[in-house]
């Protein structure tokens, strides 16, 4: 893998994708699943900040981890692809000067862009009851001081409102309107209930808008090509390789303790070589290359 791509470059990348259609973004895991990700043909990737409460942190989504820990887990997908990212930064881990904070830090990580939610602190899974938002000026302050402190214009700064599980579908057009008069480069609607909810939205909210495509949750499962006849730009998938993989490993726990092996398992697996070949691990030995030079 050549250095880094900065973040820069990814956010000029992600604006260009977005101005010629509809992006779709799987969600890592981790680095190795981002690079899996960028493997298979996938033009950008996403961040879920409840994968890293589940796969890193081992917790619930419910504000437990920190800034440092979402820029280490960001950093580490970085360093190994060069499509863009998008990550969930959720509130912005405090008030307008942690949101400023959150952009630099994770923008010399390597990210592409953030999303920042309107939910009181500590927030919640966006698809769950209990929910209670911010202000509408108190997240306007927070967007205007992250979208402030960007050190590349190309950058997104998406603002994402709960209102619709809260306060109803017109109070989340409301907020957006306000969210994008306060800077927000996009507008991330979570948990409309319909189709006829996300296409009616779009016609409502005119500008770049960010569906997520989760799974059970309150959300229909809509193809990336039904988001984008409707108007969305980018549709986010951002806990299904976590869960397909923790039901993979469940299922391989299960089988090794009731047989005693994993050979019944492997038609299943990642082979050494494809770990290898995806890892780009050169496992030539000293001796092998001597050989292949024609000796010493």
């Amino acid at each position: 893998m050549d250095e880094p791509t900065d973040s820069r470059s990814r956010s000029r990348r992600l604006r260009e994708l977005i101005s010629r259609g509809t992006v779709a973004l799987p969600g890592a895991i981790n680095a190795l699943s981002a690079r899996l990700i960028e493997r298979e043909g996938f033009d950008a990737l996403y961040l879920s900040g409840a994968v890293l409460a589940n796969s890193v942190g081992g917790v619930p989504d419910v504000g437990l981890m920190t800034l440092t820990e979402a820029r280490q887990h960001a950093a580490a997908v970085a360093n190994v692809t060069t499509i863009p990212i998008i990550m969930d930064a959720d509130t912005g881990y405090g008030g307008p000067d942690n949101a400023a904070r959150t952009v630099r830090e994770l923008e010399s990580a390597g990210v592409s862009g953030i999303h920042l939610e309107d939910q009181e602190f500590p927030k919640r899974c966006g698809h769950l009851e209990g929910k209670r938002l911010v202000p509408m000026d108190e997240m306007c302050e927070k967007i205007a001081a992250a979208v402030a402190a960007k050190s590349c214009r190309e950058f997104l700064v998406i603002a994402r409102t709960d209102a619709r599980g809260v306060t109803g579908y017109d109070d989340a057009v409301a907020r957006a309107h306000h969210y994008l008069q306060a800077g927000a480069d996009a507008l991330f609607p979570e948990a409309l209930s319909t189709a006829e909810e996300f296409a009616r939205f779009a016609r409502d909210v005119k500008t770049v808008l960010l569906a997520n495509m989760t799974e059970f949750g309150k959300t229909p499962y809509l193809s990336v090509d039904q988001f984008a006849a409707m108007g969305y730009k980018l549709v986010i998938f951002p806990v299904t390789l976590q869960r397909a993989a923790m039901k993979a490993v469940q299922d391989v726990l299960r089988t090794i303790r009731r047989d005693g092996t994993q050979r019944g398992c492997l038609a299943r697996m990642q082979t050494r070589d494809e770990l290898y070949d995806l890892l780009e691990y050169d496992v030539t030995t000293p001796t092998d290359q001597q050989s292949d030079r024609g000796g010493a």
